[in-house]
């Protein structure tokens, strides 16, 4: 998406720079972005801020290009499997919550369905990416899949749509003698609190609900948490898989991405993407995770 670099400097510690994809975010979302980021450090909660500069600018303009420089982060990736850590997570998303619900962005994406699953694969299939002997097939599912998603999120009813990390995975957390430290802002949004929490959990079900059950340990004792958000957790995660091909093909003009992604749009990726999609739904008709 971005191009990020680490850059030495003599005598003083190395910093990141970050320059941002052309016509994605408009400066005043990544305005926001960033300002929900320092937000969050007055709280003393451990993000990745970008630096400001004397003037108090995190945003800067050269020969066209707009960047942001940051600290540089070390650390190791958080062990999910460890109570302790998870629990850790839970304190802090619980924290981040709490900041996220007492403010609005205003230029940042809502997450919904129309964007996430139906303007992907509508995209998908009208700029020509899936082979035209699977474009059946794959209509077909993804229809099936968006009918499931909707009835999803009619049977949780209104939400409660609060700033979120939006992208809170392991590989978005980096860990260190003093905990967790939130990296990458970059696809914060709006959303239900379930969406920073659903990619912590992997395995099978019982791991899962343990999994959450020691994330809620640490989270409640800083926000509240909706359980019919429980609802959406395998909505959340197919919406990812249908939006993750859309980016794709989305970027394909990059040179950088078909160097990346060499087996995208090759039959057999969408063959996978099929059959990922139907075990998806079968995955609907199971019950949803539950508290313990």
């Amino acid at each position: 998406e971005n191009r990020v670099y680490q850059v030495g400097i003599e005598d003083a510690p190395s910093l990141v720079v970050k320059f941002y994809r052309p016509q994605r975010w408009s400066d005043a979302a990544i305005l926001e972005e960033h300002a929900f980021a320092h937000e969050l450090l007055e709280q003393e909660i451990p993000v990745v801020a970008p630096l400001r500069n004397e003037q108090g600018e995190t945003l800067h303009h050269f020969a066209g290009f707009r960047f942001a420089l940051f600290r540089s982060a070390g650390g190791r990736h958080a062990e999910l499997d460890r109570d302790e850590h998870l629990e850790w997570l839970g304190r802090y998303l619980g924290r981040i919550h709490a900041v996220g619900g007492r403010g609005r962005f205003k230029h940042r994406p809502r997450l919904d369905v129309e964007t996430m699953a139906v303007g992907s694969y509508h995209y998908l299939l009208e700029e020509g990416f899936v082979p035209q002997e699977l474009v059946l097939p794959y209509r077909t599912i993804a229809e099936d899949v968006v009918k499931a998603i909707k009835a999803r999120f009619e049977m949780v009813g209104p939400l409660r749509n609060i700033r979120l990390h939006g992208d809170c995975h392991a590989g978005n957390v980096l860990w260190s003698d003093q905990g967790p430290v939130f990296v990458d802002l970059d696809d914060c949004i709006t959303g239900p609190a379930v969406q920073d929490l659903w990619m912590l959990l992997s395995g099978s079900r019982d791991e899962m609900e343990h999994q959450l059950e020691v994330l809620m340990r640490g989270y409640e004792r800083f926000a509240e948490f909706d359980p019919m958000e429980l609802l959406l957790v395998e909505a959340l995660r197919t919406m990812r898989m249908m939006h993750y091909s859309a980016w794709l093909a989305r970027r394909w003009h990059d040179p950088a991405f078909p160097a990346a992604f060499p087996w995208f749009g090759t039959p057999r990726y969408w063959e996978e993407q099929i059959l990922a999609l139907r075990e998806q739904l079968a995955v609907f008709d199971e019950p949803a995770l539950a508290l313990r």
